[in-house]
Protein backbone atom coordinates (compact mmCIF):
# COMPACT_ATOMS: atom_id res chain seq x y z
CA UNK A 1 0.00 0.00 0.00
CA UNK A 2 1.27 3.36 -0.88
CA UNK A 3 0.59 5.84 1.44
CA UNK A 4 -0.77 9.05 0.74
CA UNK A 5 -1.47 11.69 3.48
CA UNK A 6 -4.92 12.80 4.20
CA UNK A 7 -4.82 16.18 4.17
CA UNK A 8 -4.08 15.85 0.03
CA UNK A 9 -7.91 14.44 -0.28
CA UNK A 10 -8.38 17.72 1.85
CA UNK A 11 -6.58 19.50 -0.46
CA UNK A 12 -8.51 17.85 -3.30
CA UNK A 13 -11.99 18.97 -2.02
CA UNK A 14 -11.58 22.31 -1.03
CA UNK A 15 -11.62 21.58 2.79
CA UNK A 16 -8.24 22.35 3.23
CA UNK A 17 -8.42 25.64 2.49
CA UNK A 18 -11.89 25.94 4.40
CA UNK A 19 -9.45 25.08 7.55
CA UNK A 20 -7.02 27.81 6.67
CA UNK A 21 -9.55 30.16 6.13
CA UNK A 22 -11.12 29.02 9.68
CA UNK A 23 -8.21 29.04 11.99
CA UNK A 24 -7.18 32.97 10.43
CA UNK A 25 -9.85 34.09 13.32
CA UNK A 26 -7.26 33.22 16.42
CA UNK A 27 -4.66 35.76 14.26
CA UNK A 28 -6.92 38.89 15.01
CA UNK A 29 -8.51 36.79 18.66
CA UNK A 30 -6.48 34.31 19.82
CA UNK A 31 -7.63 31.18 21.50
CA UNK A 32 -5.35 28.15 19.70
CA UNK A 33 -4.92 26.86 23.01
CA UNK A 34 -6.30 26.53 26.69
CA UNK A 35 -4.74 29.71 28.05
CA UNK A 36 -7.77 31.41 25.53
CA UNK A 37 -5.92 34.81 25.95
CA UNK A 38 -7.92 36.35 23.49
CA UNK A 39 -5.39 38.77 21.85
CA UNK A 40 -4.79 40.44 18.92
CA UNK A 41 -1.72 38.93 17.32
CA UNK A 42 -1.30 41.80 14.52
CA UNK A 43 -0.94 44.11 17.56
CA UNK A 44 0.37 42.34 20.70
CA UNK A 45 1.26 38.58 22.34
CA UNK A 46 -0.24 36.82 25.13
CA UNK A 47 1.08 34.19 27.55
CA UNK A 48 2.66 32.29 24.05
CA UNK A 49 4.38 35.79 23.49
CA UNK A 50 3.78 35.10 19.72
CA UNK A 51 2.85 37.35 16.87
CA UNK A 52 1.29 36.65 13.57
CA UNK A 53 4.31 35.81 11.57
CA UNK A 54 6.08 31.90 13.06
CA UNK A 55 9.63 32.39 14.21
CA UNK A 56 11.26 29.57 13.16
CA UNK A 57 15.05 28.69 14.77
CA UNK A 58 16.06 26.52 12.49
CA UNK A 59 15.22 23.22 10.18
CA UNK A 60 16.52 20.17 8.60
CA UNK A 61 17.23 16.26 9.05
CA UNK A 62 16.86 15.64 12.55
CA UNK A 63 18.38 11.80 13.64
CA UNK A 64 18.05 12.48 17.73
CA UNK A 65 13.86 11.52 17.58
CA UNK A 66 12.42 8.06 17.88
CA UNK A 67 13.62 5.39 15.44
CA UNK A 68 10.16 5.04 13.89
CA UNK A 69 10.07 8.96 12.68
CA UNK A 70 14.09 8.84 12.02
CA UNK A 71 14.60 5.74 9.67
CA UNK A 72 17.71 5.99 7.50
CA UNK A 73 17.41 9.77 6.21
CA UNK A 74 16.30 11.67 9.56
CA UNK A 75 13.10 13.38 10.55
CA UNK A 76 12.12 16.06 8.88
CA UNK A 77 12.19 19.02 11.97
CA UNK A 78 11.29 22.50 11.95
CA UNK A 79 11.86 24.04 15.41
CA UNK A 80 9.47 27.30 16.49
CA UNK A 81 9.95 29.80 18.33
CA UNK A 82 8.27 30.66 21.58
CA UNK A 83 5.68 28.40 23.35
CA UNK A 84 2.37 28.39 25.51
CA UNK A 85 3.96 26.17 28.27
CA UNK A 86 7.00 27.76 30.89
CA UNK A 87 8.48 24.79 31.99
CA UNK A 88 11.22 25.47 34.71
CA UNK A 89 13.67 22.20 33.79
CA UNK A 90 13.15 23.35 29.37
CA UNK A 91 16.48 22.35 27.78
CA UNK A 92 15.40 24.50 24.82
CA UNK A 93 14.90 27.48 26.70
CA UNK A 94 16.42 29.56 24.19
CA UNK A 95 13.59 28.87 21.82
CA UNK A 96 11.08 28.84 24.33
CA UNK A 97 11.59 31.49 26.68
CA UNK A 98 13.29 33.66 24.50
CA UNK A 99 11.86 32.79 20.92
CA UNK A 100 15.13 32.18 19.58
CA UNK A 101 14.67 32.37 15.78
CA UNK A 102 13.67 34.55 13.07
CA UNK A 103 10.10 35.21 11.83
CA UNK A 104 9.50 33.99 8.22
CA UNK A 105 6.23 34.29 6.09
CA UNK A 106 3.84 31.26 5.75
CA UNK A 107 5.51 31.48 1.85
CA UNK A 108 8.60 30.69 3.12
CA UNK A 109 7.61 27.91 5.75
CA UNK A 110 5.39 26.20 2.74
CA UNK A 111 9.77 26.61 0.99
CA UNK A 112 11.37 24.82 4.07
CA UNK A 113 8.66 21.79 4.34
CA UNK A 114 9.30 21.18 0.56
CA UNK A 115 12.84 21.40 1.10
CA UNK A 116 13.18 18.57 3.69
CA UNK A 117 11.05 16.31 1.26
CA UNK A 118 12.52 17.14 -2.09
CA UNK A 119 16.66 18.27 -1.62
CA UNK A 120 16.87 16.21 2.22
CA UNK A 121 14.48 13.14 1.78
CA UNK A 122 13.48 13.08 5.24
CA UNK A 123 10.49 10.94 6.19
CA UNK A 124 8.50 13.27 7.52
CA UNK A 125 7.54 16.88 8.27
CA UNK A 126 7.94 17.48 11.79
CA UNK A 127 6.94 20.21 13.53
CA UNK A 128 8.83 21.11 17.19
CA UNK A 129 6.52 23.04 19.48
CA UNK A 130 3.53 24.26 16.76
CA UNK A 131 0.63 24.94 18.77
CA UNK A 132 1.02 28.90 18.85
CA UNK A 133 1.25 29.11 15.03
CA UNK A 134 -1.02 26.85 13.84
CA UNK A 135 -2.49 29.30 11.13
CA UNK A 136 0.70 30.10 9.76
CA UNK A 137 1.43 26.03 9.91
CA UNK A 138 -1.54 25.13 8.27
CA UNK A 139 -1.55 28.06 5.27
CA UNK A 140 2.16 26.44 4.63
CA UNK A 141 0.94 23.30 4.56
CA UNK A 142 -2.04 24.14 1.90
CA UNK A 143 0.88 26.16 -0.27
CA UNK A 144 3.00 23.18 -0.10
CA UNK A 145 0.66 20.83 -0.78
CA UNK A 146 -0.56 22.70 -3.85
CA UNK A 147 3.30 22.45 -5.24
CA UNK A 148 3.44 18.41 -4.12
CA UNK A 149 3.95 18.16 -0.65
CA UNK A 150 3.16 14.89 0.21
CA UNK A 151 4.95 13.48 3.51
CA UNK A 152 3.23 12.27 7.07
CA UNK A 153 2.97 16.09 9.70
CA UNK A 154 4.01 14.87 12.69
CA UNK A 155 2.32 17.47 15.64
CA UNK A 156 4.97 17.75 18.28
CA UNK A 157 3.53 19.17 20.91
CA UNK A 158 3.59 19.57 24.92
CA UNK A 159 0.17 18.40 25.45
CA UNK A 160 -1.32 21.43 26.42
CA UNK A 161 -3.94 22.33 23.32
CA UNK A 162 -7.34 22.93 22.58
CA UNK A 163 -10.55 20.30 21.66
CA UNK A 164 -11.80 22.78 19.23
CA UNK A 165 -7.95 23.76 17.43
CA UNK A 166 -7.42 19.54 17.12
CA UNK A 167 -10.62 19.51 15.63
CA UNK A 168 -9.71 21.47 12.73
CA UNK A 169 -6.40 19.99 12.57
CA UNK A 170 -8.05 16.38 11.92
CA UNK A 171 -7.57 15.07 9.23
CA UNK A 172 -4.54 17.03 8.27
CA UNK A 173 -2.12 15.87 10.91
CA UNK A 174 -0.75 12.51 10.46
CA UNK A 175 0.96 12.12 13.66
CA UNK A 176 0.38 13.19 17.10
CA UNK A 177 3.75 13.34 18.99
CA UNK A 178 2.01 15.07 22.26
CA UNK A 179 4.29 15.36 25.59
CA UNK A 180 1.96 13.89 28.90
CA UNK A 181 4.28 15.47 31.62
CA UNK A 182 2.04 15.17 34.33
CA UNK A 183 -0.81 13.65 36.12
CA UNK A 184 -0.89 15.67 39.05
CA UNK A 185 -2.06 19.35 38.87
CA UNK A 186 -0.24 20.71 41.43
CA UNK A 187 3.17 19.30 39.53
CA UNK A 188 1.95 20.96 36.15
CA UNK A 189 1.31 24.05 38.30
CA UNK A 190 4.98 24.32 40.09
CA UNK A 191 7.47 23.43 37.18
CA UNK A 192 5.47 24.02 33.59
CA UNK A 193 2.78 27.31 35.23
CA UNK A 194 -0.18 25.98 34.56
CA UNK A 195 -2.84 25.10 36.80
CA UNK A 196 -4.65 22.82 34.47
CA UNK A 197 -2.58 20.49 32.77
CA UNK A 198 -3.86 17.45 33.64
CA UNK A 199 -7.13 18.25 32.75
CA UNK A 200 -6.28 19.67 29.35
CA UNK A 201 -3.61 17.22 28.55
CA UNK A 202 -6.10 14.20 28.74
CA UNK A 203 -8.65 15.45 26.81
CA UNK A 204 -6.31 16.45 24.27
CA UNK A 205 -4.50 12.80 24.20
CA UNK A 206 -8.09 11.42 23.81
CA UNK A 207 -9.12 13.76 20.82
CA UNK A 208 -5.40 12.50 18.88
CA UNK A 209 -6.60 9.16 19.79
CA UNK A 210 -9.98 9.22 18.15
CA UNK A 211 -8.32 10.78 15.21
CA UNK A 212 -5.52 9.10 14.16
CA UNK A 213 -5.46 5.83 16.91
CA UNK A 214 -2.02 3.63 17.71
CA UNK A 215 1.13 3.99 15.88
CA UNK A 216 1.26 2.59 12.34
CA UNK A 217 4.26 1.80 10.63
CA UNK A 218 5.15 0.78 6.97
CA UNK A 219 7.12 -2.32 6.29
CA UNK A 220 10.74 -0.42 6.85
CA UNK A 221 9.31 0.38 10.44
CA UNK A 222 8.77 4.09 9.71
CA UNK A 223 5.70 5.63 11.07
CA UNK A 224 2.98 6.96 8.69
CA UNK A 225 0.11 7.77 10.57
CA UNK A 226 -0.95 7.47 14.75
CA UNK A 227 -0.31 8.67 18.05
CA UNK A 228 3.16 8.64 20.17
CA UNK A 229 3.16 9.71 23.57
CA UNK A 230 6.49 11.47 25.40
CA UNK A 231 6.28 11.37 28.86
CA UNK A 232 9.80 12.43 30.60
CA UNK A 233 10.70 10.59 34.17
CA UNK A 234 11.42 13.67 36.30
CA UNK A 235 13.41 13.04 39.64
CA UNK A 236 10.92 11.93 42.71
CA UNK A 237 7.99 11.96 40.70
CA UNK A 238 7.93 8.12 39.95
CA UNK A 239 4.06 7.88 41.26
CA UNK A 240 3.06 11.01 39.10
CA UNK A 241 4.39 8.92 36.23
CA UNK A 242 2.75 5.70 37.52
CA UNK A 243 -0.46 7.41 36.87
CA UNK A 244 0.44 9.23 33.73
CA UNK A 245 1.22 5.47 32.04
CA UNK A 246 -1.95 3.70 34.17
CA UNK A 247 -4.25 6.87 32.17
CA UNK A 248 -2.77 5.64 28.53
CA UNK A 249 -3.23 2.15 29.44
CA UNK A 250 -6.38 2.31 30.30
CA UNK A 251 -8.11 5.08 27.99
CA UNK A 252 -6.26 5.11 24.74
CA UNK A 253 -5.45 3.04 22.13
CA UNK A 254 -3.90 -0.18 23.10
CA UNK A 255 -1.14 0.17 20.14
CA UNK A 256 0.36 3.65 21.19
CA UNK A 257 3.71 4.11 21.25
CA UNK A 258 5.02 5.79 24.60
CA UNK A 259 8.96 6.68 24.78
CA UNK A 260 9.79 6.91 28.78
CA UNK A 261 12.39 9.36 28.47
CA UNK A 262 15.23 9.08 30.74
CA UNK A 263 17.48 11.93 29.81
CA UNK A 264 16.20 14.78 32.64
CA UNK A 265 18.76 16.78 33.66
CA UNK A 266 18.60 20.00 35.54
CA UNK A 267 18.73 23.06 33.03
CA UNK A 268 17.28 26.59 33.13
CA UNK A 269 15.16 27.44 36.56
CA UNK A 270 15.38 24.05 37.89
CA UNK A 271 17.95 24.72 40.29
CA UNK A 272 15.77 26.79 41.63
CA UNK A 273 13.71 23.59 42.50
CA UNK A 274 15.49 21.29 45.26
CA UNK A 275 13.53 18.00 44.37
CA UNK A 276 14.57 18.63 40.55
CA UNK A 277 17.90 20.55 40.76
CA UNK A 278 19.65 16.87 40.63
CA UNK A 279 19.78 13.80 37.75
CA UNK A 280 17.51 11.06 37.19
CA UNK A 281 18.53 8.45 39.12
CA UNK A 282 18.87 4.44 37.43
CA UNK A 283 16.94 3.29 39.91
CA UNK A 284 14.12 6.09 39.56
CA UNK A 285 14.09 5.08 35.80
CA UNK A 286 14.54 1.40 36.14
CA UNK A 287 10.73 1.52 38.40
CA UNK A 288 8.84 3.48 36.30
CA UNK A 289 10.18 1.40 32.99
CA UNK A 290 9.41 -1.75 35.21
CA UNK A 291 5.59 -0.44 35.95
CA UNK A 292 4.99 0.10 31.87
CA UNK A 293 6.27 -3.04 31.06
CA UNK A 294 3.89 -4.90 34.03
CA UNK A 295 0.74 -2.73 32.26
CA UNK A 296 1.50 -4.00 28.57
CA UNK A 297 2.47 -0.52 27.13
CA UNK A 298 4.11 -0.42 23.39
CA UNK A 299 7.66 0.95 24.48
CA UNK A 300 9.62 3.30 21.85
Amino acid sequence: MVFRPSYIKLLQDGTLLERVNEIEKHLTRCYLCPHECGVDRTKGVGVCRGADKAIVSSYGPHFGEESVLVGSRGSGTIFFGYCNMKCVYCQNFELSFHGEGHPISNERLADIMLQLQGHYKCHNINLVTPTHFVPNILEAIYIAAREGLELPIVYNCGGYESIEILKILDGIIDIYMPDFKYNVSERGRLYSKIANYPEKAKLALKEMDRQVNGLKVDRKGIAYRGLLIRHLVLPGGLEDTKKVLKFIKEELSPNCLVNLMNQYHPCHKAFEYKEIAKGLSFMEYKQAYDYAKELGLRLA
